[in-house]
């Protein structure tokens, strides 16, 4: 049987006792669904505002069409950061700021739904900004992609 080794990941939690409990596996697991989720949910959102004419959208809303083009391709692209490093192993680090500034888009969709719409109707980004908060923090701290566990461990004393 190999030894475990105990490297310390920033926030001081043992990794080798992390994934001895599975937890480290179930919480990876748990990262993923979440992250395809949020990938479906902001290509969807993100293409819909590439595609829509600047007219329409200008209608629907107070801000210029033009933001809404630059949201949706800021949208678009962190959905593709949500999914692309840790698949391809390449920038793993992306992974964690593509769903950092994707909580910044939907915090501030939240804040403008409640504003224009009402409370009522901002559930939908709040759970979003909850959940890409989870994936930002989680991949930077909790399980974060192999590599970068294995890069930012430190070598255990022995």
């Amino acid at each position: 049987m190999q030894a475990m080794t105990l490297g310390t990941i920033g926030t001081g939690i043992k990794t080798g006792a992390f994934k001895k409990t599975g937890a480290f596996r179930k919480t990876g697991i748990a990262l993923w669904v979440v992250q395809v989720l949020l990938a479906l949910l902001f290509l969807f959102t993100g293409g819909m505002k590439l595609v829509t004419p600047l007219a329409v959208m200008e209608q629907q809303s107070h801000l210029p069409g033009l933001f809404f083009r630059f949201i949706g391709l800021c949208e678009t692209l962190g959905a593709l950061g949500l999914i692309l490093p840790g698949l391809l192993r390449i920038k793993q680090g992306l992974t964690p700021l593509a769903a950092a500034g994707l909580t910044i888009i939907v915090t501030s969709a939240t804040v403008i739904t409640v504003a224009t719409v009402g409370a009522a109707m901002a559930w939908l980004p709040f759970v979003a900004t909850l959940l890409s908060a989870f994936v930002a923090y989680g991949r930077w701290r909790l399980a974060p992609h192999r590599g970068l566990a294995r890069r930012f461990a430190l070598p255990s004393a022995t």
